[in-house]
């Protein structure tokens, strides 16, 4: 059945649209990516990339060089249509699927019978059959499972992503993916579709539960994560190294607890335990709690810097605020990657910024900071520099070079680690000069 697919549209060429579309590229499907951004079809057009992910610049230019990618800012007709496009909440945090609604209705005029629509985008549970309802209804001279089930002449599917950004490549290929078909037949179209490239199991199941799988398996990540966030505030107020701690405990067979940090980020585990929530207020307890307190975290960390700025104004009588110097070390959501989104690192920055003290902004997988961080008081510098000059160190994310300079860092009499860097806590009393 994959022969059906010989043409793939992905709509989205972001961090998890780029990497599928070049993985079916490599596997001589020819690929039309579709995306707003100029600059993100000019780059990939000329066989680059404007992402950061290890491999992927050399697939993309293997794929674009063959013929087999190409980026576009307008949908072409194809034999399957992918949606990996942003699902971020509002300010109530209730699911903003406008992108997913946009890109349905982006593809309407193309589709044909015969065609396959599969959203790969996190979403809340029933997010599919709302996409199968937008083009109902931009397309009335097609059917759709809603109305035509197995007989349909467009068949849907919900597919989500399951990859770590930084592996992304390799898991796009090893890791199982969970199939959720609107019909027996989409199923039977999208595992045959994915196996073009996916080496793991392509397991079937239905477009509802793919969807609350999906939501699942990052709010399970977000409940420990914020176990291990709490025991950091817990050890500190109890003057415990939680890195130690943390050692120790994970020696028992059956415990395996993880590491805390600045908070959680990222499109996924920062975002999509919200979409539990709205949907089941009265149930979703312990997912909600999780969320407040990976939420509260960033804030937590703030505090620290600010207790550390007044240590340094009171051994150093006459200077202002504005003459203190904060180095903000990583603004990525995890390491090693150049992804901001929903990152803690960039918010604690940007509040450091607004205390009036000047912000050296350390981030070696970005060229310009984001318009979010544009403030006079702030500047993209290099590590070197940042050591230099600051008078407090704050470790926001563990990236590689932060790792090599750790006895540099280290060396800092005022410093917060909130990763762990440094292998000890963050607590008062250790910002204390010696």
């Amino acid at each position: 059945m994959s022969s059906l697919f010989n043409t793939i549209s992905m709509i989205g060429l972001g961090y998890i649209g780029l990497p599928t579309a070049t993985m079916f590229a490599s596997r001589k499907k020819h690929v039309i990516g579709v995306d707003v951004s100029q600059h993100a079809v000019d780059t990939i057009n000329s066989g680059k990339i404007h992402i950061v992910e290890p491999e992927l610049d050399m697939l993309v230019h293997a794929a674009v060089t063959a013929g087999y990618l190409r980026a576009t800012l307008k949908p072409e007709a194809a034999d399957a249509f992918l949606v990996a496009v942003p699902t971020p909440f509002k300010d109530d945090h209730k699911a903003d699927l406008s992108y997913v609604e946009a890109a349905a209705r982006s593809i309407a005029p193309v589709l044909a019978k015969g065609n396959l629509v599969v959203l790969e985008s996190t979403s809340p549970v029933g997010a599919t059959e709302q996409m199968a309802g937008w083009l109902a209804a931009a397309r009335p001279d097609l059917s759709f499972p809603q109305q035509a089930g197995e007989e349909a002449d467009i068949q849907i599917a919900y597919c989500p992503e399951r990859v770590l950004p930084g592996k992304v490549v390799h898991e796009l290929v090893a890791n199982d993916r969970v199939i959720g078909g609107m019909t027996k037949k989409a199923s039977e179209m999208a595992v045959a579709l994915y196996q073009t490239f996916v080496e793991g199991e392509c397991i079937v199941t239905n477009a509802r539960t793919a969807e609350m799988c999906k939501l699942t398996e990052n709010s399970f990540r977000d409940v420990n994560i914020a176990f291990a966030n709490e025991l950091s505030i817990i050890c500190d107020k109890l003057d415990i190294n939680v890195w130690e701690l943390i050692s120790l405990a994970n020696r028992h067979p059956r415990v395996s607890i993880l590491q805390p940090g600045a908070g959680v980020g990222g499109h996924c585990i920062a975002v999509d335990p919200w979409f539990i929530v709205d949907t089941n207020p009265n149930e979703a307890r312990i997912i909600r709690m999780a969320r407040e307190v990976n939420d509260h975290k960033p804030e937590w960390v703030l505090e620290k810097v600010k207790a550390a700025i007044v240590d340094t104004l009171a051994q150093k009588p006459g200077r202002t605020m504005a003459d203190i110097k904060v180095a903000c070390l990583g603004l990525a959501f995890k390491p090693d990657i150049d992804d901001l989104r929903e990152s803690p690192a960039v918010e604690i920055t940007r509040h450091i910024a607004r205390l009036g003290c000047r912000v050296l902004a350390v981030e070696p997988n970005i060229e310009v900071l984001p318009q979010k961080l544009a403030n006079a008081n702030l500047a993209l510098t290099a590590l070197e520099d940042a050591l230099k000059d600051a008078d407090v160190v704050c470790v926001l994310v563990k990236h590689q070079p932060f790792v090599v300079a750790a006895d540099a860092i280290r060396q800092h009499t005022r410093k917060i680690d909130a990763v762990g860097l440094l292998g000890n806590s963050w607590g008062r009393r250790r910002l204390d000069p010696k």
